[in-house]
């Protein structure tokens, strides 16, 4: 069985003009919700076999709660910041694992989740949680076809 979590990075904290995009950290928000949207995960049994993660600060940090959360170390991926829906597919395929957590941006993280869920989901906001299963054991078979089941949870 396949499974793609798509996590949407924490809401982020815009107060200093002068920081580049890719340093942003997590607002208080931001690091409320990453946790317990990560024990939410948890607490359903699942456990990753590997966690990507863009390399921007808020990714990353987001990644970490969840990684704390599951016992799964985070993979830095830089391909991920800003990635496009195909790309952020691509890199959870290439791992070749079964289990695979991505998080990253939008749009990219909306538009996968929205061709995922064959329009189900409309939008990713922060710290959003979309996981896809398929009934198969691999990548090339299940991003062929639809998902055979997904679910959306949001920290609101």
């Amino acid at each position: 069985m396949i499974r793609l979590v798509l996590v949407r990075h924490a809401k982020s904290d815009w107060g200093d003009p002068m920081l580049d995009d890719h340093d942003r950290p997590l607002n208080e928000r931001g690091r409320r919700d990453a946790p317990v949207m990560a024990a939410r995960l948890a607490e359903t049994g699942f456990r990753p076999d590997v966690i990507l993660s863009s390399t921007a600060v808020r990714a990353r940090t987001t990644a970490e709660a969840f990684g704390s959360a599951t016992g799964v170390r985070v993979k830095l991926r830089e391909e991920l910041y800003g990635a496009p829906a195909g790309a952020l597919l691509a890199a959870a395929a290439d791992t070749l694992e079964e289990s695979v957590v991505v998080v990253a941006h939008d749009p990219g993280m909306s538009v996968l989740a929205g061709r995922l869920s064959g329009g189900g989901i409309a939008h990713m906001t922060t710290c959003a949680v979309a996981t896809f299963t398929w009934d198969a054991d691999d990548w090339d078979v299940a991003t062929s076809l639809d998902p055979d089941d997904w679910t959306f949870d949001t920290p609101r």
